[in-house]
């Protein structure tokens, strides 16, 4: 039985915390930043959990992760 392969792009975006939760950046941080607040700005620094109901999906693309 062959190895399964990881998606790269996922595996770029996604890291594990140490209870197994997939924890991604926010969106919205990379361009026109001179509209949003700094209070926005400084916000989207933060890494989120990922939603739950995503968790099953993505242990499929990530199955070494």
């Amino acid at each position: 039985m062959p190895k399964m392969k990881t998606k790269r792009a996922a595996a770029k975006r996604f890291k594990k915390t140490g209870t197994g939760k997939l924890v991604r950046n926010k969106a919205y941080k990379s361009h026109i930043l001179t509209k949003k607040t700094t209070k926005k700005k400084r916000e989207l620094r933060k890494a989120v959990v990922a939603d739950p109901a995503n968790q099953k999906s993505m242990k499929k693309v990530l199955p070494y992760l």
